[in-house]
């Protein structure tokens, strides 16, 4: 694969080549002086608050939206690029310990020799993990860019010794090492050989789905198929993502074990069953209601200032929003928004769209913002003695990304565990056995959708001048107030 050569580099070489034009003309070159010290590498001018953690973490989520998405790997990476940046940074402290490295180093200069053995932890980890992905060249051309932008010098490999290089090197391949067997199949292109959906594609363009069982996941089939990043995909069949993600290592949480679902709440709701059928057919009708709140053409308006919308109890949205503002102690002036605006730009946030850094990143990208905003005040859980923007970056890094791809690996390990129905194939499929609400009107099924007036009805009347009048050849079937457009 061909690399890019760094901007820097490029000018020294072009440098090198004026000097031995100069020496080939017998040009008088200056005498070079042993005794004076070369030039300090000048200070980064972009962004230059940023610490070189920071650094790094930003260049990951370029890469990641140049790549294609994966959320389940891109939280891993953003852990393990975590975890390097962590223990170089620990091995020059007394009393921190690191995640995988547990060497302590002295050195003069200790900031120096943490922002060069953070960066060459970096930059292995990031290399290793993108050299094959899309967008790889202009990804490591990236990484080669910042390392020259610090002048530290890529040839430099050597993981014996005390040099900060040798140590960032060092931990980089202890960590590429110790995970090769985490359960990702990182070799294989992270694919579950054994994994293979029990039911047939279903063809979103056109009408109609079979289902082998409507508890089961189903891949769809895209007639022009598009990344969530814009990313454009030969293949028009999805493919499963991470089946067996449950079984990778962890952070913080308990092996998966077995079922490779280390929380595991229990099965979802199933059609057929007693006990959940109701619960079932409810989430399939409040997917519908949720789409039809994106409507554009939707004249209600909704306050969403701190006002009416917050204090959540932890894990929940329930929450009505703050009586005051703890900054000023006065209220929250309202702010009213279209509601289908609101909902389809947070939608968008969410579904990924062109240059995403998926949601994994997201979070980084939330993070970094309010770190940004804290920052110089800041204190480790908001109390205590302020730290330097490093200490803070680093230690914000290995926590927020460790609840990531813990969080990756509890909610993929769901998915592999139960490989549960997707929303467009359980309303597809209700909708298509007909209505489950009165069994006096026509298309009734007990295993049909639930008939909601205003969202889900039945088509009856669709003489010109009826609501329903543009879906005439289409009596008995069933009508979904939705959102049809993109976010």
């Amino acid at each position: 694969m061909s690399r890019r050569i760094p901007a820097s580099a490029r000018a020294r070489a072009f440098g090198a080549a004026v000097v031995v034009l100069v020496v080939v003309t017998g040009a008088a070159l200056a005498a070079t002086r042993p005794w004076e010290r070369a030039p300090a590498c000048p200070q980064v001018v972009n962004n230059p608050s940023w610490s070189v953690a920071r650094r790094w973490d930003e260049a990951l989520l370029d890469a990641i939206r140049r790549a294609l998405p994966n959320p389940p790997v891109h939280a891993r990476n953003l852990f393990h690029l975590s975890v390097a940046m962590w223990d170089a940074w620990a091995a020059y402290d007394a009393t921190a310990s690191g995640y995988v490295f547990k060497e302590k180093l002295q050195a003069g200069d200790v900031s120096a020799a943490r922002n060069e053995a953070i960066s060459y932890a970096a930059y292995r980890v990031l290399t290793a993990r993108f050299i094959k992905a899309v967008g790889a060249d202009k990804s490591l051309g990236e990484f080669d860019d910042l390392m020259d932008s610090f002048c530290l010098p890529i040839a430099t490999t050597a993981t014996d010794g005390d040099s900060p290089a040798a140590v960032g090197n060092r931990i980089a391949k202890g960590l590429l090492d110790r995970v090769k067997t985490d359960g990702s199949n990182e070799a294989n292109g992270y694919a579950d050989p054994d994994y293979k959906p029990l039911n047939p594609p279903l063809v979103v363009a056109k009408a109609g789905i079979t289902l082998t069982d409507p508890n089961r996941w189903q891949p769809l089939q895209l007639e022009h198929m598009i990344s969530q990043n814009g990313i454009a995909v030969t293949n028009g069949v999805q493919q499963a993502v991470g089946p067996q993600w449950g079984h990778v290592t962890p952070f913080a949480l308990p092996a998966g074990g077995a079922s490779g679902a280390p929380i595991d709440p229990g099965p979802p709701p199933r059609l057929g069953d007693a006990a959940t059928d109701a619960t079932y057919k409810a989430q399939a009708v409040d997917v519908v209601r949720d789409s039809s709140l994106l409507d554009a053409s939707s004249d209600v308006t909704i306050d969403i200032s701190p006002r009416a919308i917050g204090a959540n109890a932890l894990g929940s949205n329930d929450g009505h929003g703050h009586a005051v503002n703890p900054a000023t102690a006065g209220s929250y002036a309202s702010e009213i928004v279209r509601q289908g605006d609101f909902y389809r730009a947070i939608a968008e946030f969410w579904a990924d769209g062109p240059s995403s850094e998926t949601p994994p990143g997201h979070w980084n990208v939330i993070a970094n913002a309010a770190s940004d905003q804290l920052a110089p005040d800041l204190r480790i859980g908001g109390s205590g003695p302020v730290v330097d923007r490093l200490q803070w970056d680093v230690k914000m890094y290995l926590a927020l990304n460790g609840a990531v791809h813990d969080a990756a690996i509890a909610a993929w390990g769901l998915k592999g565990r139960y490989d549960g129905i997707r929303p467009i194939s359980m309303i597809r499929y209700l909708a298509s056995l007909g209505q489950s609400s009165d069994p006096s009107r026509p298309s009734y099924n007990k295993e049909g959708i639930p008939l909601v007036p205003g969202l889900i009805e039945l088509i009856t009347d669709t003489r010109i001048g009826s609501p329903m009048a543009g879906l005439a050849g289409h009596e008995g079937e069933i009508a979904l107030r939705a959102w049809q457009g993109n976010p």
